[in-house]
């Protein structure tokens, strides 16, 4: 992984509060041995799609409150849809609907309000993992 060329992280959102919380916990670069971070924001679920159809995302993290298109299904469909489907992390509305996003198949899940120090290592555990298994943003 080049420590030069950016990684792209898709962040879906309709919440715009939401989309800078997640920028502002994770920032341009969450860990010295990882590329730093670019966000490619979206707050529709076409747009999500033209981006992802366009490649070179590295993560997709997903607002699983987003209306009228929930995040949770936004993973699952990329799962389903996507060949080698960037990994993703779904932002649920509260710890307990953890168990709602093993239906979305998300690589990780992460409660909202955010801790910046769990989305961290959830962020960078999964680019880390795409790192290892080869796949290229």
């Amino acid at each position: 992984m080049s420590q030069h060329q950016p990684l792209r992280v898709l962040l879906y959102s309709d919440d715009r509060d939401v989309r800078s919380a997640v920028v502002a916990a994770l920032g341009a670069r969450p860990h010295p041995d990882l590329p730093p971070l670019e966000y490619v924001e979206c707050a529709t679920e076409p747009v999500v799609w033209q981006q992802l159809d366009a490649g070179g995302i590295a993560l997709a993290i997903l607002d699983g409150e987003a209306r009228p298109s929930g995040g949770m299904g936004i993973a699952r469909q990329m799962k389903d849809e996507l060949y080698q489907a960037p990994p993703s992390l779904v932002l649920t509305g509260r710890p307990q609907d953890a168990w709602l996003a093993t239906w979305s198949r998300a690589d990780a899940v992460v409660p909202q309000p955010l801790d910046p120090f769990r989305l961290a290592e959830s962020v960078i555990a999964l680019l880390r993992g795409a790192a290892v298994s080869g796949a290229r943003p």
